[in-house]
């Protein structure tokens, strides 16, 4: 353990309120691609005249459901993927009572499948999915497992969509505000695997008045001089030291 998680391991133990803010980042040690770096989503090749973003968007899976379909189970969906350090020290923290919430930019449930409780999903969830028509709920195993690339309601036909937030959509007010009460209510922020440039998600992080924002991400941000504590070395490993090191 460096010098830079023992700090932060010290401020852990010294904290009683904590929130983490995660992104992609936090799942790519679990093999999920991220989206902005270098090896993420929008730089692979994708065989598609459509950019990934346009793809994304409510108008686009409106108009093309098949190619939305197609691209979104084809690349978003990561159903083997297992938690990783990350998740895991925070289901502990959790249930130490620090951990007062998990404000989650990603859609692939990961932190519920490691035991965390108190997950504010920012973006939705894979795993929820529902009829447009008359609102019956699916599995992701139903989605996945449906006989169309469009999956269609069993009971009246109509078009299965994911609940997750698409591009040109707002996010739920709910969830937003209960994020905000969170992090204001936090006396140490966590934010992990995240560029910090999809808003208003990113903003959250500006509602902290507690006493140490820590960042850990592996590329530089806008946001790194808002930081006391800067760790780019990969998050899921920089956590499984920590979540060890608290256990001894």
């Amino acid at each position: 353990m460096n010098s830079s998680e023992a700090t932060l391991l010290s401020w852990i133990q010294n904290s009683s309120s904590i929130v983490f803010f995660g992104g992609a980042g936090t799942s790519t040690e679990s093999g999920i691609p991220d989206f902005r770096s270098a090896a993420g989503l929008y730089q692979t090749e994708v065989h598609s005249p459509y950019p990934p973003e346009v793809m994304l968007s409510r108008s686009f899976f409106t108009e093309h459901p098949e190619v939305f379909y197609d691209f979104y189970k084809s690349k978003m969906l990561h159903p083997d993927a297992q938690p990783n350090g990350c998740h895991r020290l925070l289901v502990r923290l959790e249930r130490e009572g620090r951990l007062k919430a998990v404000i989650t930019q990603n859609i692939d449930g990961l932190h519920q499948a490691a035991g965390s409780r108190h997950v504010l999903e920012l973006h939705g969830s894979v795993h929820r999915n529902y009829c447009m028509s008359c609102s019956r709920n699916y599995s992701l195993q139903e989605v996945m497992n449906s006989p169309e690339l469009v999956p269609r309601c069993s009971v009246c036909g109509g078009m299965i969509r994911p609940d997750v937030v698409l591009y040109e959509e707002e996010l739920d007010q709910h969830t937003l505000y209960s994020s905000i009460d969170a992090i204001t209510k936090a006396d140490l922020l966590l934010v992990g695997g995240t560029s910090l440039t999809v808003y208003p998600a990113a903003q959250l992080i500006t509602y902290f008045q507690g006493s140490h924002t820590v960042l850990l991400n592996a590329a530089p941000t806008a946001y790194d001089r808002m930081a006391d504590l800067l760790i780019t070395e990969p998050i899921g490993q920089v956590m499984e030291r920590l979540d060890k090191a608290a256990g001894e």
